[in-house]
């Protein structure tokens, strides 16, 4: 297997130092056409790489948020720790207006802003360079959690089965390596033989130009098909099990991902197929009791009407387009993070795991 994409790394000015320094990630929106990367330095540009879906997946947001705060304040001129950690806080507070589901986005910025007030009293420069290595932290405690998760979850699949997913929760998505396909990249890493079929995931494509690409790259058999075709390829008998990532995680173990996935959930049940949600624990939000509270993001009508830059709708047409759905606790088999697989009741074993 070809080594994984780093979807997105911190890059230094200069060998041997990390500041200053710039980000670099690849542009997922023009996949699968052109592999590009973008780099900057500037906070707007990666705001808007976020919004506008340059960088997805949950934890792949995270990271870029938290580097996002790194860029925003390397140059700073600020006189003491105080005003750098003003400046942190406003980095933050922008950032956090990116997207509303994906909780690691919140969680990778309230871990820098931590560790920015907790050093406050500190030189500026060396405040910037503990931010600095806090970024590279998170980014590599990423790889390592997603290699955790698909250890554990390689125990779910068997030499020779097929696995369902919705979306994309694979290395671009991550740091390297992925959460919902990580399982399935340590079994090629062992030599098996198993087998994907990616939905294409409406009306973004996710899993039609970066699942189908990647798992292609990667050397591993994938079939792509119609949203719409998953129960009936669970119905003729095709599908072993269904993994698939998750941008939130209630306490109940609600899972908001993309929407669709609700569905393949129902129809897994309907079919008696495993359905799998395998995502790190910065996922999980056990402040919330169950996903009725999670937030969920509307995305912009011409992503429907307007797909890739076509009309494909009436002028004038009311939309309804939210970019996530929750799947009820009862409709999962297991949650795999990296401390292990958690099987109901969800909310002990998401205590446990997340302690």
């Amino acid at each position: 297997m070809k080594p994984p994409l780093r979807t997105i790394e911190w890059i230094p000015d200069r060998p041997g130092v990390v500041l200053p320094g710039r980000v670099r990630l690849i542009d997922q929106t023009k996949l699968p056409g052109k592999l590009v990367y973008l780099e900057t330095d500037d906070l707007h540009k990666i705001w808007t790489a976020i919004k506008t879906l340059q960088i997805r997946g949950a934890p792949a947001i995270g990271i870029a948020a938290a580097m996002g705060v790194v860029a925003a304040v390397q140059k700073s001129r600020a006189r003491n720790g105080a005003e750098l950690v003003a400046e942190v806080e406003r980095a933050a507070g922008y950032l956090a207006t990116s997207r509303p589901t994906a909780v690691n986005l919140f969680w990778a910025l309230a871990r820098m802003q931590r560790l920015a007030r907790a050093g406050r009293a500190r030189p500026p420069a060396e405040l910037r360079r503990r931010l600095a290595r806090a970024a590279l932290r998170i980014r590599d405690e990423d790889a390592a959690m997603c290699r955790a998760i698909g250890r554990h979850g390689i125990r779910l699949l068997r030499d020779g089965c097929t696995v369902l997913t919705h979306c994309n929760a694979g290395g671009l998505a991550t740091a390297e390596f992925g959460t919902a396909l990580a399982p399935i990249y340590t079994a090629r890493q062992r030599g098996w033989d198993v087998r994907v079929f990616a939905d294409e995931t409406r009306p973004l494509l996710q899993g039609a130009r970066l699942t189908a690409w990647e798992l292609a790259q990667a050397g591993v058999d994938v079939t792509l098909i119609c949203d719409h075709t998953a129960a009936q390829v669970m119905k003729e008998g095709r599908i072993d099990c269904v993994m698939v990532g998750a941008d939130r995680i209630a306490a109940n173990g609600d899972s908001a991902n993309k929407i669709g996935t609700y569905a393949v959930a129902l129809a897994a049940r309907a079919h008696g197929v495993p359905f799998y949600v395998l995502a790190p624990s910065s996922t999980f939000d056990l402040t919330l009791a169950s996903g009725a509270r999670i937030p969920i993001e509307e995305r912009d009508p011409r992503e429907i009407t307007h797909g890739f830059g076509r009309c494909t709708a009436p002028g004038g047409i009311k939309v309804y387009a939210p970019a996530f759905d929750v799947t009820p606790a009862r409709l999962i088999t297991a949650i795999v993070c990296e401390k292990g697989i958690c099987r109901p009741p969800f909310r002990p074993a998401l205590q446990r795991a997340a302690s």
